[in-house]
């Protein structure tokens, strides 16, 4: 397996004429590299009885499901109303800290819908395939260099996902360093870290320890050292972690982890903040997961789509989910290999490819000092914001932030009586999407609020506003907090009761 072949991101080097995603679905739909459609196929006639979630709706084998009998323009009037009550980027400014909500680009959805990537079958022969295994190719080599990392593997579904083959990839390392066999069976977290890191560790196999937050909201450097030895085989940190901080001893913690022989891993969730300025691969990290879905403007919430891919340090790249994309020289062609040492599949086929190919696009749309001005105006909008807000509501952590930062409501709480949750509801009203509440679990009455690059100044300016006028509001009449929304479709919902009794099914009565 050759794979030197020169991509458009070689370096992040972007000047010149770029081949767009046009380009390639053209250039596979032309010639050689064109797309072959799989043939149309008979279906068999279909049993309804025999689909469970429609057989107990029919009388007998033969009458039809008793199903809402409506009239199409009936039900076209209730989907359209539902969509205009949903809220997403498209409607307004939607400041979930650690989700990265930014803008979607439309050319990212034109470039996904190309029947040169719509239209492939996954089991079509590699020959005919060689537009997306171009640009699965290219984006390995694109998040490596981003990232600082030798390799990539665009399988994984999500971060944690990411997250659990990164581990996996991490045990498979041990065994081959002693030769089979391995003691290490703990894996260190911070106290800031993002709920995926345990629930990974845990479906890996490992054993959980948590590190201390010092002061400040970093790693307690001295705890950790206490922490490490000979059983750990990892250790798990988000930079900047979700407090909106950067490590600024992260070159020290990388190598008191590598002294014990544990790998380094770095949870990606924040990566877009430090776009073009730091690469974790430079600062000691021996692995990554990039949400594709946040940091490289694909969409996401509701469950998905999403892609997690992995970066890895060449020590680990052998071990590898696979397949990979990959080039050869003699042949011309772009192909799948499986990593020598791999751990096999972690999903079906090849990763999410619709996902991939907005990511791959808004790369190429941005260029290299592009991302680095996402990542520099995202953190200047951040920390734009806490300006405005920190003679109003408290910091958690006072000081410089990156791409978000963390309040915490419990004067309020004490004073007047009002949570976090009050304020979130009472936003509503205000016509913003909340920010994100109660997480990190060590801030009492967090909110985390993550702007992004794409929300322009006016409306980072009117957020700002809305929470002072709700921070006065709360001072004379908590109850307006206390029992708000007042604007939306449904008022406050008991949101326990939801979560442990849903009723999500349409039941005949």
């Amino acid at each position: 397996m050759a794979n030197t072949k020169k991509t458009a991101a070689d370096q992040m080097n972007y000047a010149g004429p770029r081949q767009t995603i046009y380009d390639l679905s053209a250039d596979f739909a032309a010639g050689s590299r064109g797309c072959l459609q799989a043939p149309a196929s008979e279906l068999p006639p279909l049993d309804l009885a025999a689909i469970p979630v429609l057989g107990s709706y029919l009388a007998d084998a033969d009458s039809a499901p008793c199903l809402p009998q409506v009239s199409e323009t009936d039900i076209m009037r209730h989907y359209a109303h539902l969509a205009s009550m949903n809220f997403g980027v498209d409607s307004g400014m939607y400041p979930l800290g650690s989700c990265t909500m930014k803008y979607n680009p439309r050319l990212n959805e034109d470039a996904a819908r190309l029947p040169g990537f719509a239209n492939l079958h996954p089991y079509q022969p590699v020959a005919s395939a060689q537009g997306v295994l171009q640009m699965m190719y290219e984006l390995q080599n694109d998040l490596a260099e981003i990232a600082g990392f030798a390799a990539t593997c665009l399988q994984p579904s999500a971060g944690a996902h990411g997250e659990y083959a990164a581990l996996l990839a991490f045990r498979a390392a041990h065994l081959a360093r002693s030769g089979g066999t391995t003691a290490r069976t703990k894996v260190i977290i911070p106290d800031t870290a993002h709920g995926t890191n345990p629930a990974s560790v845990a479906m890996a196999g490992y054993q959980t320890v948590t590190v201390p937050s010092n002061a400040d909201g970093l790693v307690d450097l001295d705890k950790l050292r206490e922490l490490l030895d000979t059983e750990v085989a990892a250790f798990m940190l988000t930079n900047p972690n979700t407090l909106g901080l950067f490590e600024p001893q992260i070159i020290e913690i990388n190598q008191a982890v590598a002294a014990v022989g544990a790998f380094s891993y770095c949870d990606g969730a924040n990566l877009n903040a430090i776009l073009g300025v730091s690469r974790p691969g430079d600062s000691g990290f021996d692995a990554l997961h990039i949400n594709l879905h946040k940091t490289f403007s694909t969409p996401h919430g509701g469950g998905g789509p999403g892609a997690g891919p992995i970066c890895v340090s060449a020590e680990l790249a052998d071990f590898l989910p696979g397949p990979l994309a990959a080039y050869d020289e003699e042949s011309d062609l772009y192909t799948l290999v499986m990593p020598p040492q791999s751990i096999g599949r972690v999903r079906s086929f090849y990763g999410n490819v619709s996902v991939m190919a907005r990511a791959w696009t808004y790369i190429r749309a941005l260029g290299g000092q592009g991302l680095r001005d996402a990542g520099r105006q995202a953190v200047l909008s951040a920390n734009y914001l806490r300006v405005l807000l920190q003679d109003h509501y408290q910091l958690a952590f006072p000081g410089t932030c990156m791409h978000e930062f963390v309040l915490t409501g419990t004067p309020f709480k004490q004073q007047y009586g009002v949570r976090t949750l009050d304020v979130a509801k009472r936003l509503l009203d205000y016509g913003f999407h909340p920010p994100t509440i109660y997480f990190p679990l060590l801030v009492d009455e967090a909110m985390m609020i993550e702007p992004t690059e794409t929300e322009p100044l006016k409306d980072l300016d009117a957020f700002a506003a809305a929470l002072v006028a709700i921070a006065a509001e709360m001072k004379t009449d908590s109850a307006l907090l206390t029992d708000a929304p007042y604007t939306t479709p449904v008022r406050r919902l008991d949101e326990e009761a939801a979560v442990r009794n849903p009723d999500l099914r349409w039941r005949r009565e």
